[in-house]
């Protein structure tokens, strides 16, 4: 998997045609991936460098965040002064502006083709509650049911709430228990019968379910789109 640095912008060789050519190799590893119907890491990634490449446009004051920072403490202020340099050089500047007008429009392109792959997977995916649902439901289990494996991953999940002054922010984390090779005698419910028996610890646990009916990239797709789905499906609920 090829990585784009967070500080690729301003490390080396500030060059556009340089810069150019590792951007363009970046994102043709990214564009094989979305190829293969794999959207992470590369999805968060994308979000992560387009979103910084736009402050940066917005802010230069931002450039100094994004020089290398493997330095030792003694070398802190000669990265100042340096940061100061190329700030006040035109020609670096209106070098790193080019690039800039290049970069943001090409992360763009390759980060909506991702997006759209994700709304179009997400669309074929469902969540639905396997029995009665506890009021609470930020613990429990989640099924990932593979038709086209014939086989269901069985995951226990938290949901953690953060909150600040404006919103609330969940995320989850989640723990692989078993696969379960689906049989006609295994329906969900009793495979939910059969997790309650098994880890006493959740006694009356959420559990839910996503059922998967085309084949996809398991931990690159359907498992990181999943529990977003579940995430929203219990933030509504909530």
């Amino acid at each position: 998997m090829k990585t784009l640095e967070k500080d690729w912008l301003t490390s080396g060789l500030i060059d556009f045609e340089y810069k150019k050519y590792i951007l363009l190799s970046y994102l043709q590893g990214v564009q094989s991936y979305f190829d293969d119907r794999k959207l992470y890491p590369y999805l968060s990634d994308l979000i992560f460098h387009h979103k910084n490449l736009q402050s940066i446009k917005q802010n230069k004051e931002l450039l100094f965040e994004n020089f290398p920072r493997k330095i030792a403490r003694a070398d802190f202020e000669k990265l100042k002064i340096h940061y100061q340099k190329i700030v006040e050089d035109d020609s670096l500047m209106k070098e790193i502006e080019h690039i800039l007008s290049f970069a943001i429009p090409t992360l763009r392109n390759t980060l909506n083709e991702g997006r759209g792959l994700y709304d179009h997977i997400e669309e074929q995916l469902k969540v639905e509650p396997i029995g009665i649902c506890p009021l609470y439901a930020n613990d429990g289990y989640l099924l990932i049911n593979e038709r086209a494996k014939s086989t269901t991953q069985v995951y226990q999940y938290q949901i953690t709430v953060f909150e600040n002054v404006e919103e609330k922010y969940r995320g989850i984390h989640t723990r692989y228990l078993e696969t379960v090779h689906k049989k006609i005698s295994i329906t969900f419910e009793s495979l939910k019968l059969e997790l309650i028996k098994k880890y006493p610890d959740l006694p009356n646990p959420a559990t839910y379910l996503v059922d998967i009916k085309q084949d996809m990239p398991f931990h690159e797709t359907a498992m990181p789109v999943a529990k977003r789905l579940l995430v929203k499906y219990i933030s509504a609920a909530a």
